[in-house]
C-alpha cells in the first residue's frame, strides 16, 4: 500500500505502511512541498507519484525508516544526481 500526503501519518496508517517490509518503511519526500509518499516496494514508485503531482526532481529524496533502530536513511537510487553533488550514503537517528 502506498500512501501520499502532506500531513503526518496516523498510527493506523503506519501499521498499513509497514506491511511491505515489517520493520522498514520506504519513503520518498518532496522536501519543498513537504509531501511524503510511503509504503512502496521500490522508491521509483513514490517518485513517480510525486512527479505526477507536480514535484520537481531535485526536490525529491528517497529513503526510509527503520522501525527497530529508529534510523532514517536517505540513500535511494532516486537520490543519485551527480549534477546536484548527491553521492554519499547518509543515516541519522531520530531522537
Amino acid at each position: 500500500m502506498i500512501l501520499t500526503q502532506n500531513t503526518p501519518f496516523t498510527f493506523e496508517q503506519i501499521d498499513q505502511l509497514k506491511e511491505q517490509f515489517e520493520v522498514y518503511i520506504k519513503t520518498v519526500i518532496d522536501i519543498e512541498k513537504r509531501i511524503c509518499s510511503a509504503g512502496m516496494n521500490r522508491h521509483f514508485e513514490g517518485e513517480a507519484i510525486l512527479l505526477q503531482q507536480g514535484s520537481r526532481q531535485n526536490d525529491i529524496w528517497g529513503g526510509g525508516i527503520d522501525l527497530e533502530t529508529k534510523e532514517i536513511d536517505y540513500n535511494s537510487f532516486v537520490n543519485i544526481r551527480p549534477q546536484d553533488n548527491n553521492t554519499k550514503k547518509r543515516k541519522f537517528r531520530v531522537k
